[in-house]
């Protein structure tokens, strides 16, 4: 590989880890400033509105398929009905994403393949 491409692979895991840490690394700063003074409030008001805000966000961007066409819709309406049903079912996060993603890989494989 061309040394440009690994000065912009470790820019980018540079990055990503930082941008990963340094907040973890805030948090616990300052839960601890908070523990200290014995206050009730260990989170802070705006993390409690930006976390749900954040996955909305992220929701809305991954139930727009990349290619707009009829399987790309159906692959996403079928693999979100799923994920809304094995998500009631089971009450967890982790089952629910895997089997709205298996439906959604399956009927983009059947439809490519037919």
């Amino acid at each position: 590989m061309d040394s440009g491409i690994w000065a912009a692979l470790i820019v980018t895991a540079t990055g990503t880890f930082l941008m990963r840490s340094l907040p973890m690394v805030w948090m616990q700063r300052h839960l601890v400033r908070r523990k200290a003074k014995n206050t009730m409030d260990a989170m802070p008001i705006w993390l409690g509105v930006l976390g749900p805000l954040m996955i909305a966000a992220m929701l809305g961007v991954s139930l727009v398929p990349a290619k707009a066409g009829v399987a790309s819709w159906a692959a996403t309406a079928l693999g979100v009905l799923v994920t809304l049903l094995v998500g009631r079912r089971t009450g967890s996060l982790g089952w629910p994403i895997f089997a709205g993603v298996a439906v959604f890989g399956g009927v983009i494989f059947l439809a490519n393949s037919a």
